[in-house]
This record gives structure tokens, sequence and C-alpha cells, in this order.
């Protein structure tokens, strides 16, 4: 059994997987999963697991090269927007119907249980050599 860091046997399996410049996908309960995309569906209840949760549980374990958020995240969910600024020096922003249309290339997506606008985030992996 595992000591620390993700006990989610199929998100801890999927993260290992990653590689360089791979995407991953963090979003919350509304977003719309493109089809065929490897999902783990964090969400229990609304709220359950929160994204601030996952977002840091998951930057304890991987490397981020890159991230890509929502424009509309600043203005319709700024608490949101402070945490990505905080946590991602390397964010950038555009609209939230390019955003949906990105998803479409992440190997892997985290759906959370967040009931909060815009809480989503695209994340590229980097290295740690």
């Amino acid at each position: 059994m595992k000591r620390s860091g993700i006990l989610n046997a199929a998100l801890s399996g999927a993260i290992a997987r990653l590689g360089h410049t791979d995407e991953l996908l963090i979003c919350d309960s509304g977003m719309p999963l493109p089809p065929g995309a490897q999902v783990v569906d964090l969400a229990f209840l609304p709220g359950i697991p929160s994204f601030a949760d996952v977002l840091d549980g998951l930057l304890a374990e991987i490397v981020v090269e890159g991230a890509t958020a929502a424009e509309e995240v600043r203005t319709g969910n700024p608490d949101c927007d402070a945490l990505l600024r905080e946590r991602l020096p390397r964010l950038s922003y555009v609209p939230h119907e390019r955003l949906k249309s990105l998803t479409a290339s992440s190997r892997l997506i985290v759906r959370t249980g967040e009931a909060r606008p815009y809480a989503n985030v695209i994340l590229r992996c980097g290295v740690a050599f």
C-alpha cells in the first residue's frame, strides 16, 4: 500500500503513464468531456472533492511546464483565478469555448466535484531534468 501521495489507483497509474508535453485536464463537474478520453471521475458530491484540493494533489505529483484556463474564470470565478495564478506561473488564457475544444487532445481528464463555474485547467507536463 502507498504511504502518501495520490491513493486512487486509477489516477496514480494514469499519472505514471504521462510523458513530456502530454496534457491533463482538471475540470469541474459540469465540463463536457470529449468522447474517448481517459477520465478519472473523482466527483462525489457538489464541491467534493474541490478543484483546489485536486489541483494541489496533482501538482505535488507532476512537473508542469505550462497551463491554460478560460478567460472567463477571471470574472466568473475570481477565487479560482487567484488560485491558478498563484500555483501556475506559466498560465495562459483562452476563451472558454476554445478551452472546451482543446480538451480533445488531453491524454487524461480528472473530473472533480467542483460546482463553481470555470474551475478548469489544462496542464502541460514537463520533465524533472
